[in-house]
């Protein structure tokens, strides 16, 4: 297997692990192992972008296939773009929020859904295997306007509002500008570190990160702002701001646009993730939904969605999936639901979301580097399970009447995450994140 090959997509370091070359023989293996005879590609703002979708490109017609380049776009337009097209297979070069020395690839197959991950590994076995093929061809292809048209599926009745709009010099700016234009004047905004920088000035945008949070909270303070939304490199990810300036943890927004889609698809499935599920499952049920729990990633949330035929899944990574949008993650949908939410109720996203975290006070994820993990968790276990309710669904849950925990070991370093939530205790919560911490970290 090729060191770039990942658990779910392709990233490494420029020159070292990617390069023009493995772009190329990428192109001939996806054809080679796939049989894919159609395939979009498109590439983000990292500088070396347009010449691996370019080597990418000559791969996969060498190999015989027709390719339809998009262009400069972000991944969910990729995805879009694999269906709108009917294409066998859809590739994204992208490093997302990946250090600014690195790059990758994000592939998916026919109606956009996740490769299979023997197909996925097969292919990263083929880099480097030529098959002879009659040349196919590269085309330009513009599917931005359609894109726009099924992502505003999801607004309805968008009041006058003030938004702060960080793209991080990332993917999101001309795509959201497009969206913007097609809105017409409903929402004011104010744009921030908006232009494409393949430089990336103001750092690499990753919003999750805590020290990052003030590029956008300060504007919204300064400006008066409804709500601030940010996105992450290839904006598949999106993340919220209330009008203070403060952070609404991904928990919470996945609560949030659970109510959202069931009040448009009543009695509709939600999917969610373990790590923390209290305020989701309590809001679908309000709401009349039905919650199901998915192991975390995004191949395993698409694939629960599609088993249950639910209408949304939510991480609280941040990734946002829609089964009117091929299943797959958006990174602009949320806010068009979020604000279409916030103009129906009349309510602001401050007060939408205050009263599920007092009502769910939750920790946010940790991150703990240990020696074994393996035997951190047996112990932790032994401890707890003792009058818990324990999961092994996502790694270890333990779960009381008034309070649980999730454990999950890290699939790339020695780390293990926690997060942990109560029923309305803050103080509790306090307690339990202090008495893990200290026998994780014993």
């Amino acid at each position: 297997m090729h060191p770039a090959f990942k658990t779910y997509d392709i990233r490494g370091r420029i020159g070292v692990d990617i390069d023009e070359a493995f772009a190329e023989a990428l192109g001939h293996a996806t054809v080679s192992v796939t049989g894919a005879a159609t395939v979009v590609v498109g590439g983000d703002a990292r500088e070396t972008s347009p010449a691996f979708k370019a080597a990418l490109a000559k791969g996969l017609a060498d190999a015989g296939a027709k390719v339809f380049d998009i262009g400069f776009c972000g991944t969910e337009e990729i995805y879009f773009a694999t269906e709108h097209l009917s294409c066998d297979a859809g590739i994204m070069v992208t490093a997302s929020h990946n250090p600014i020395n690195y790059n990758g690839m994000k592939l998916v197959g026919r109606g956009s859904a996740p490769l299979a991950d023997h197909t996925f590994k097969a292919i990263g076995e083929a880099i480097g295997v030529r098959v002879e093929a009659s040349k196919g061809t590269i085309e330009m292809a513009d599917t931005r306007a359609a894109y726009v048209v099924r992502a505003l599926s999801f607004a309805e009745g968008v009041k006058p509002l003030h938004i702060v709009a960080n793209a991080g010099n990332g993917a999101a700016g001309p795509t959201f500008d497009a969206i913007l234009e097609a809105m017409g004047e409903a929402v004011k905004v104010t744009r921030v570190h908006h232009e494409p920088d393949a430089t990336f000035p103001n750092g690499i945008p990753n919003p999750l990160l805590p020290e990052n949070h003030a590029a956008t909270a300060d504007v919204v303070r300064a400006e008066g702002a409804d709500l601030g939304i940010a996105w992450d490199g290839d904006f598949d990810r999106c993340f919220f701001f209330d009008a203070e300036g403060e952070f609404v943890a991904g928990e919470y927004v996945v609560g949030l646009l659970a109510q959202a889609t069931l009040a448009l698809q009543p009695g509709a499935k939600i999917v969610h993730d373990p790590r923390v599920q209290w305020n989701t499952q309590a809001l679908v049920a309000e709401a009349g939904g039905e919650a199901v729990v998915s192991r975390t990633g995004h191949a395993l949330i698409k694939a629960k969605m599609r088993e249950v035929d639910a209408a949304y899944g939510g991480e609280m990574s941040a990734h946002h999936y829609f089964r009117d949008f091929m299943y797959c993650d958006s990174g602009m949908i949320p806010w068009l639901l979020v604000v279409s939410w916030m103009s129906r109720t009349g309510k602001s996203l401050k007060d939408l979301i205050e009263g599920m975290r007092a009502a769910f006070p939750s920790s946010g994820e940790m991150n703990f580097r240990v020696e074994d993990a393996t035997a951190t968790m047996a112990a932790i276990e032994a401890k707890y399970s003792p009058g818990g309710e324990v999961d092994h669904l996502d790694g270890l849950s333990v779960a009381y009447s008034d309070w649980r925990f999730n454990l999950r070991k890290s699939n790339t370093e020695p780390l293990l995450r926690l997060n942990v939530e109560t029923r309305a205790d803050t103080d509790l919560l306090a307690e339990k994140v202090a008495e893990l911490r200290a026998m994780i970290e014993g």
